[in-house]
């Protein structure tokens, strides 16, 4: 693991305060609460949804591949006294059956993931048939002078967010992996550079077949 890595997994909670409270905090608390049955979450991070897990929750599995991360993420949950099974795992490679979850969150991580596409189709694989994937993510924007500055800067962004791009066509790619969006709200990541302000919130139903459309 870089210095920069274990530098970033330190401060994330400082450097994430303001738009955490001007913005996260609230579609967490309206999100994460949907989550029932068995659930995982990938890129746990340093835990901030623990607390927004409600009890229809029969099993919690997280998934972190950063070892700076995984240390902050068991203090919270022994903090907390929760029971979640913890893995150091990324999400292009989930080390679960077919089939083996209900529900899976993603806040804030289909950005940094090193190759979407696989990471959804991992999510994919392991959600039961209709299952359904929560996810909170900053994406590219519709607005096209703005999606230019993305592209211009991300190299900039890669290595200040420590892998994160600012300029994913993210619900293009959730939807390519035999999702269907059925819920979805889009919003501004207040307190935050310009070009990671769009945000997308919502639920996604995994298809009947990798590949087909959701009926109705």
């Amino acid at each position: 693991m870089s210095l920069w890595g274990r530098i970033f997994a330190a401060g994330y909670d400082h450097f994430m305060s303001g738009p955490e409270g001007a913005t996260l905090r609230p579609h967490r608390e309206t999100l994460i609460p949907q989550a029932s049955g068995r659930v995982l979450e990938i890129g746990g991070g340093t835990g901030v949804n623990l607390p927004f897990y409600g009890p229809e929750v029969e099993t919690l599995t997280l998934t972190e591949p950063e070892t700076p991360m995984v240390r902050r993420l068991q203090r919270r949950l022994g903090e907390q006294g929760n029971d979640a099974e913890l893995v150091l795992a990324p999400a292009e490679d989930l080390p679960f059956e077919d089939e083996s979850f209900d529900v899976a969150v993603s806040t804030l991580v289909l950005c940094t993931v090193e190759d979407q596409p696989r990471a959804l189709r991992e999510l994919r694989r392991v959600l039961k048939p209709d299952g359904r994937l929560l996810f909170i993510e900053h994406v590219r924007s519709d607005d096209p002078g703005l999606a230019r500055w993305q592209d211009r800067l991300n190299v900039l962004q890669l290595r200040i967010g420590h892998g994160c791009n600012c300029n994913r066509p993210t619900l293009d790619g959730i939807s390519s992996a035999g999702f269907t969006v059925t819920r979805l709200e889009r919003d501004e990541l207040r307190k935050a550079p310009p070009i990671v302000r769009p945000l997308v919130v919502g639920v996604a139903q995994a298809d009947a077949e990798p590949g087909e459309a959701h009926p109705g």
